[in-house]
């Protein structure tokens, strides 16, 4: 007897027939839109500098947005199963780069999408791993890990100068940040890209831990269909 994650909620008993009918009212749906709608602000907020508090050089308002993707994520994975959460990032990718192509610039869209897949990958990947231990470990580490690569990816594609010829290569400005700044605005001086980064991840982990909140909650609501989504083969 083996147990297996189906993408969407199949019938434990009945026909192919049946069970057809019971995926097309599988409610996955919402959780791509939802994906696509975060993404997508998150890749055009990221292009404006957060400047409340004096914190500009610093944070971009980008930073607030995007951990909810992997509250998503999470909750996809949890209820349907890894495989239903990598097809969700795969079809999320797709949905929200060519927006975030239209409403951005083909270098952040290019730097979001390649941040946006490693990183929701890899929280998949470590979300999966950590199942089954305590409720809170599966959805942080995974969240954290994938932020870190995500900021990393995102940051430096987007805006180091070593990337600049995405821009220029297009006949488009340089959009590249590598003029010097204070480290969080006291620290040593690095290039603008790098203390963007470092405050947007530290509010990206602020915000997954208070994420924690609604994952569990939602998990209860969520609860029945997490059984539902398991059949015996």
């Amino acid at each position: 007897m083996k147990i297996r994650e189906a993408w969407a909620l199949p019938t434990l008993t009945g026909s192919i027939t049946q069970a057809k009918k019971m995926n097309s009212q599988t409610p996955v749906w919402p959780f791509m839109v939802a994906m696509a709608v975060v993404v997508t602000a998150s890749n055009f907020l990221v292009q404006y500098p957060f400047e409340h508090f004096g914190l500009g050089e610093i944070l971009t308002w980008g930073a607030f947005t995007y951990p909810v993707a992997f509250l998503i994520t999470d909750l996809t994975n949890r209820t349907f199963g890894v495989r239903a959460a990598r097809k969700l990032v795969l079809i999320g990718f797709i949905l929200a780069f060519g927006i975030s192509a239209w409403l951005a610039s083909p270098r952040i869209a290019i730097a979001s999408g390649m941040a946006f897949l490693c990183a929701q990958l890899l929280d998949v990947s470590i979300f999966d791993r950590l199942r089954n231990g305590t409720w809170w470990k599966a959805p942080f580490i995974s969240s954290f890990c994938g932020s870190v690569l995500d900021t990393i990816i995102f940051f430096g594609i987007a805006f180091a100068a070593r990337f600049a010829f995405l821009d220029t290569s297009l006949g488009l400005e340089d959009g590249s940040l590598a003029f010097a700044v204070p480290l969080l605005g006291f620290g040593p001086e690095v290039p603008l890209w790098v203390s963007l980064g470092l405050g947007d991840f530290l509010v990206k982990i602020s915000i997954a831990l208070l994420m924690l909140v609604p994952y569990g909650a939602l998990l209860s609501v969520f609860q029945p269909m997490i059984k539902s989504a398991r059949r015996v083969i």
